[in-house]
């Protein structure tokens, strides 16, 4: 009988263990996944600022981090947020749409080896709305609201 006692408590002792002490894995894996496309929006950023601008392939080397950017964008937006954040689904996709569209306008800006100022401005005001939306979305993951005035979100 005290056999069975210890048999049972330490297949539940490694039950628990192995389910990281009830820690859903859904949002565990969520959670990692917002981590891996944080770090990756970060390593894109700084490829962006160490292009040296003087350099003959700055352009195409701009252009392919902007690329790169946008594929990670709408890795983000294909993320399966869990339950109680399904509420930001919106603003991923939205991000993404945006990010598709400025990356689109800047190739467009910088396309038949000219510069055109218009479609480059038009390319960064929806490159900072998908950035608005990301930092929205990482605000509400950490527990806090957004403190924009121009923004309405239904929990």
């Amino acid at each position: 009988m005290k056999n069975k006692v210890r048999m049972l408590f330490a297949a539940v002792l490694i039950g628990i263990l192995l389910t990281a002490c009830g820690e859903n894995p859904e949002l565990t894996q969520f959670r990692n996944s917002v981590d891996e496309f944080c770090t990756k929006i970060s390593e894109i950023d700084t490829s962006i600022n160490n292009i040296d601008a003087q350099s003959e392939n700055a352009i195409s080397e701009l252009l392919s981090c902007l690329d790169e950017l946008d594929l990670a964008f709408q890795a983000f937006a294909r993320l399966d947020f869990p339950e109680e954040f399904d509420y930001l689904e919106e603003l991923a996709d939205e991000s993404s749409q945006y990010m598709t569209e400025a990356v689109s306008s800047y190739h467009d800006a910088y396309s038949n080896n000219s510069y055109d100022q218009n479609t480059a401005e038009y390319a960064k005001s929806n490159y900072s709305r998908a950035y608005k939306r990301i930092q929205i979305i990482i605000t509400c993951l950490h527990g806090e609201k957004p403190s924009d005035a121009d923004l309405t979100i239904e929990y």
